[in-house]
């Protein structure tokens, strides 16, 4: 049979997974000649054989790709045959216009933690082991095409043994890029909190003596540095608290294997997948009464956030510490994550007793990403590290490149070109001045990294958001403002790749409106650029703005006030026994007056005012925390709903929630438990909710929902409302993006390329 050529493109996640070795071999199986390389578009395959065999080659492509890799396109085209001996792979090239496709960074497999615990494997106890199917990918990258070269890997030069693995199409390390050894590879090195080179035989045992000692020391991983202590003891945990200046929010854990996470936590077959997936995140899960765990990891709080070793580093560590450790992010609070040696030492060393870091660099902070089970099904809350930079395909492509900056809480930003979007890391609270230069320095790496360069910038309306000034400040690209909630909704919308009108519950904190009040609590009907604001929460009162987001007690008092009118029942509350009754009396001043006193509609200031009233918190000490323990209390089967209302003679409708706080009051003065009181609260939003989207659906007739926003992590309310609309609407919830305002760029970049014509 005659010999013919074809040029195969692959497209997707395939650099750095061991494509190239993979096809090297199924084009030896099918008696293919030619060649494989990387280049900016992804892989390009020339592909030499028969009519049959080309045929052969191609089923063997799309059929069982390697587990990381991701294949979007596999595009053939004839090309002249040419005669060559055999099939190789080749050095890869530049090319204009490309686009990355490398996966992120990938837990260590089985097979190479085999090897670290293998006394006769030269590579035992090393803590940079990994092959073609595991170990760091996007932090160690400093550009595209994924080669050695243009990795942080580049100034470890292999040793005869890991080049031979390297060039051998047998070997596990065929093309493994970071593939290196005790002999060829990076080191660790203990320091001291003041930066000096600790002479120790073992610098990671010594750091394993330290956490047993009840110190803290600060490690770097992949995408930054963790600061670790050992998660049992209350002593250690209260330490890293103080000086992390981290309160009450909760700290991540990392258990040795599923065994011990199984001890520390009830896991369900969902949790447990996604323990021991590839993209290792923390997953939030319900926390064991006799877990062993400190109370301090997470104070009040019935969740933990668990995760398992994704390098050998961190299973070597928690091998020697005998235990649990905790392991949160190496800053301060609401600063960015330490990465690099000297800066750990500056930043780090006030807050560790010692520091155990390595000598490869790290080019992308990445955090690590944080996961919860909703309605079934994995959830991002955070995506950082395991899921960056994997790209969201868009349903239509953008007219022109897009860059969107996202919001002022839970920053991450997005880049679309084509038919693409990149969803950066999450980058935190732009309200720091450090924080702000780690954002600046995000979105330069990812347009250097993508060779995207925005036309178009969209951003929040809030014009004191830190991410809006920097957007307006820009010369050159052209400005879009984009609503929050429609936003947060249009980005669902994108997620599912839905077309047409959706109904879009957006329900959350706060979020600039278009008439300078604060809404939150919104049913929208949002189609592309266009969105309609059908419904709201009744609006109420913050009494010191946000300071009354802080004192909860406050929004307590303001509920009451709304429900009641003069006559308030504060005397039989318990929170209001722990308030000063001066305080008390001023907050009533200012609500009389209207002083210093702004109305919003967020579903979340009625969850800090009911868990002030139910669990009697004064204070919340990190963002969403009374809603989160408002939900941990709620009662599992209790199916009870309060009264509410729906006005459809205002314009938008509002919901009435007054009637609910009454019955809050009467229920908690006849001395129902929160369990139950919670439980009954969080089915009226639901109830309600559903409500308003049904009687908008008798108007404007039925479509999809969208459910978004911060209150949506809930899993309650968000599984309420997926099974109150089931059967007469399509409901969507976030999977790949988070519902806060962590996924709230990629909306924003939806609303611009409607807005050019095109796009979504």
């Amino acid at each position: 049979m005659p010999l013919e050529g074809r040029r195969i493109v692959v497209t997707g996640t395939v650099q750095g997974v061991g494509f190239r070795p993979w096809v090297f071999r199924i084009a030896r199986e099918a008696g293919i000649s030619g060649r494989v390389r990387n280049d900016g578009h992804g892989v390009v395959i020339e592909a030499f054989g028969t009519p049959d065999t080309l045929e052969r080659f191609l089923a063997l492509l799309a059929a069982e790709p390697p587990p990381a890799a991701r294949i979007d396109e596999i595009a053939p085209t004839p090309i002249a045959p040419e005669q060559l001996p055999d099939f190789v792979i080749v050095a890869s090239e530049e090319a204009a216009g490309r686009r990355v496709s490398i996966p992120p960074d990938l837990a260590t497999c089985e097979a190479c933690f085999g090897d670290v615990a293998d006394p006769a494997n030269r590579r035992f106890r090393y803590p940079f082991t990994n092959c073609t199917n595991c170990g760091p990918r996007f932090t160690i990258t400093r550009d595209v095409p994924y080669d050695r070269a243009t990795t942080t890997m580049a100034p470890f030069v292999m040793c005869a043994a890991c080049r031979a693995e390297y060039e051998s199409p047998h070997d596990r390390r065929f093309h493994a890029e970071p593939n290196a050894c005790p002999a060829c590879g990076p080191a660790l090195t203990l320091l001291d909190a003041a930066g000096a080179r600790q002479a120790v035989p073992d610098p990671l045992a010594a750091a394993a003596t330290a956490l047993r000692a009840g110190l803290v020391v600060a490690v770097k991983g992949l995408g930054g540095f963790h600061l670790a202590c050992d998660a049992r003891s209350s002593n250690a945990v209260a330490t890293l608290r103080r000086r992390k200046r981290r309160d009450e929010k909760p700290l991540a854990v990392m258990a040795a294997d599923l065994d011990e996470a199984e001890r520390l936590a009830v896991l369900s077959d969902d949790e447990r997948r996604l323990l021991e997936s590839v993209e290792r995140p923390i997953v939030l899960v319900a926390r064991r009464d006799r877990s062993g765990l400190a109370p301090e990891v997470s104070p009040r709080n019935r969740l933990v956030g668990l995760m398992l070793p994704y390098t050998p580093l961190h299973r070597l560590l928690l091998a020697e510490a005998g235990g649990p450790l905790v392991m949160t992010s190496g800053n301060l609070s609401d600063e960015p994550l330490a990465v690099h040696n000297d800066e750990a030492v500056a930043r780090l060393g006030p807050l560790a007793d010692a520091l155990l870091v390595h000598d490869r660099d790290i080019d992308a902070p990445c955090d690590d990403s944080v996961v919860r089970v909703i309605a079934g099904r994995a959830t991002v809350m955070r995506r950082a590290r395991g899921f960056v930079p994997r790209p969201i395909r868009l349903r239509r492509p953008v007219a022109r490149p897009v860059l969107a900056v996202g919001g002022l809480l839970k920053n991450a930003v997005c880049l679309a070109s084509g038919d693409e979007a990149w969803l950066g890391p999450h980058l935190g609270d732009l309200d720091n001045v450090a924080t702000l230069t780690f954002f600046d320095t995000c979105i330069t790496r990812m347009r250097r990294f993508l060779r995207i360069d925005p036309e178009v910038v969209a951003h929040d309306l809030h014009p004191d958001y830190a991410s809006t000034r920097w957007a307006l400040d820009q010369s050159g690209l052209e400005p879009v403002g984009v609503q929050h909630h429609h936003a947060h909704i249009a980005g669902v919308v994108t997620e599912h790749r839905l077309d047409g009108p959706v109904f879009g519950l957006a329900w959350d904190g706060t979020g600039y409106g278009p008439d300078g009040t604060s809404w939150g609590g919104e049913l929208l009907l949002v189609d592309g650029a266009r969105c309609d604001r059908l419904a709201t929460l009744r609006p109420v009162a913050l009494p010191g703005g946000d300071v009354a987001v802080r004192q909860v007690w406050r929004l307590g008092l303001v509920l009451l006030a709304d429900a009641f009118g003069d006559d308030l029942p504060v005397d039989g509350l318990e929170v209001f026994r722990r308030v000063p009754p001066r305080d008390v009396e001023i907050v009533r001043q200012m609500l009389a007056s209207s002083l210093n006193a702004p109305l919003a509609s967020g579903a979340g200031r009625y969850f800090d005012g009911v868990g002030a009233l139910v669990l009697g918190r004064t204070e919340s000490r990190f963002e969403g925390q009374v809603a989160m323990e408002l939900n941990d209390v709620a009662h599992p089967f209790e199916r009870g709903v309060y009264p509410f209302g729906l006005d459809r003679g205002l314009s938008p409708w509002q919901i009435d929630l007054r009637p609910t706080v009454r019955s809050v009051v009467t229920d908690l003065a006849a001395g129902a438990s929160p369990a139950w009181v919670s439980a009954r609260f969080h089915n009226t939003l639901v109830a309600a909710g559903a409500a308003a989207v049904r009687a908008a659906a008798r108007e404007f007739g039925t479509w999809p929902v969208a459910l978004s926003g911060g209150c949506f992590q809930n899993p309650r309310l968000a599984e309420g409302l997926r099974e109150a609309l089931a059967g007469e609407f399509a409901v969507h919830l976030h999977r790949q993006v988070p519902p806060g305002d962590g996924g709230l760029a990629l909306g924003q970049v939806a609303v611009a390329a409607a807005r050019m014509g095109v796009g979504g």
